[in-house]
């Protein structure tokens, strides 16, 4: 968006940017990666290594972390240019509803381009388990996490790996159960993966609706999204675990298994797009509970 001392262009709201598209990628490569991670647990019984596929799903997982700081380089100024409008025009409501409405478009363009990058990974799963058994198998013969990388990263073993991208027949995807899975792991992981969704981006937006409040209601993200991965620690990673544990055992078999991790991918889709529903929403509870904060004398 251009911001408001731009000059008298800076009335209109600007949809598209350079910034709103570099959220975008960075999201997609980030939610991409967390579907990813969850061939980790196939992989980890196909090879029967557990402990170090999980230490390659960690990886995964801080690298997706880690990317996601660097949105707040593109997002951050769309938030700026849109409280400093609403700031600069609040003697016009509607001027000033144009920026905020705008705002939140470019918010949940945001959230979609998460929802196509978990679509895009999920439809790479069989890559992805591929790669976790290579990475697996060069660990163990090198005993480093690097030099394991830097062989996955030589061009014949990529090749080989994007070779292994098979997607999935219509016949395969029927086969797999939902049935013989916990509904309860299946719900929450919808719950987990809708709040996980938009806990930045709702705080951003908060932080537009009330200017007053707007580094508390930023602020707040990070409280979001530690709930999140507490209900993920509590209530997916453990059950996640124990189907893991229980095909090492010859409880369960490799295809449940399989069909865990793709419904683990569905699901985690179906939050995403849930989330979409519940963003406005959201935003207003994190603006309250931001002007709530302001308001409490300690």
């Amino acid at each position: 968006m251009t911001p408001p001392s731009a000059g008298p262009h800076a009335l209109v709201p600007v949809l598209w940017s350079a910034r709103l598209i570099g959220a975008m990628v960075i999201t997609f490569i980030v939610q991409g990666l967390t579907i990813g991670a969850y061939a980790a647990r196939l992989a980890g019984v196909q090879t029967k290594r557990i402990a170090t596929s999980i230490s390659l799903f960690n990886l995964f997982v801080t690298t997706g972390r880690l990317a996601n700081l660097f949105m707040v380089f593109f997002i951050g100024p769309l938030s700026d240019a849109a409280g400093n409008a609403v700031v600069t025009y609040q003697s016009d409501p509607a001027l000033s509803a144009a920026w905020q409405h705008t705002f939140e478009v470019q918010l949940r363009l945001i959230v979609l381009a998460g929802t196509l990058g978990m679509l895009f990974s999920a439809m790479l799963l069989p890559m992805f388990t591929y790669l976790f058994r290579r990475g697996v198998h060069s660990f163990e013969a090198r005993g480093s996490v690097p030099h394991a990388l830097a062989q996955l990263f030589k061009p014949s073993n990529l090749r080989d790996v994007f070779r292994a991208q098979r997607l999935p027949t219509l016949e395969q995807i029927r086969s797999f159960s939902w049935r013989i899975l916990p509904r309860r792991l299946l719900v929450f992981n919808t719950l987990v993966m809708g709040v996980y969704a938009i806990g930045v981006q709702a705080s951003f937006l908060a932080s537009v609706l009330d200017i007053h409040v707007a580094r508390t209601a930023i602020s707040l993200s990070g409280v979001i999204n530690g709930i999140g991965t507490i209900c993920f620690t509590l209530f997916v990673d453990p059950t996640s675990s124990m189907i893991t544990d229980q095909a090492i055992h010859g409880k369960r078999t490799v295809e449940e298994v399989r069909s865990m991790v793709f419904y683990l991918a569905v699901t985690a889709i179906v939050g995403s797009l849930l989330s979409q529903l519940i963003f406005y929403p959201a935003a207003v509870v994190i603006e309250y509970v931001a002007r709530f904060a302001g308001h409490v004398h300690l």
